[in-house]
């Protein structure tokens, strides 16, 4: 039985990635689900919501090197 079309996803290279490798790109589908992946190995994808996305990246701030 085959899948469901997965919609093509407009990729964008985050703000703090540099000019090499190792780029972490996001993009979000139409019902708000956000999509991570890296530059060196784009077949895995992470998806997340944007609430869960916000606490991570919260939590990473509040206690860095941890």
């Amino acid at each position: 039985m085959k899948g469901a079309a997965v919609p093509s996803l407009d990729w964008q290279k985050s703000s703090y990635s540099g000019d090499g490798s190792n780029c972490v790109y996001v993009a979000t589908s139409l019902t708000g689900t956000v999509h991570l992946r890296e530059s060196d190995n784009p077949d895995v994808i992470l998806t997340t919501t944007a609430p869960r996305l916000r606490a991570l990246i919260r939590s990473l701030k509040d206690h860095p090197g941890n």
